[in-house]
């Protein structure tokens, strides 16, 4: 089952709650997805502990509902 764009923000915003983020689309099939997730919990991570945090926030949908997520951490300049 395709999966909003809005609940996968709402999701990463709840684990992650000072989270700015912005998802794209990439097929316009609610399955294929493009994330950009800014906050400051990202600084001092690594990327990976980076991805870990968001892929936490989304649990067991990751896989599941959402099918593909690309995604782009950073944290606040």
């Amino acid at each position: 089952m395709p999966m909003p764009s809005s609940e996968i923000a709402r999701l990463i915003k709840q684990g992650i709650p000072n989270a700015k983020v912005e998802i794209t689309d990439l097929a316009g099939d609610d399955n294929h997805y493009a994330a950009i997730v800014v906050s400051s919990e990202f600084a001092g991570k690594s990327k990976l502990q980076q991805h870990q945090l968001v892929y936490k926030a989304l649990g067991e949908t990751m896989g599941g509902a959402l099918h593909a997520l690309q995604l782009q951490t950073l944290a606040p300049k």
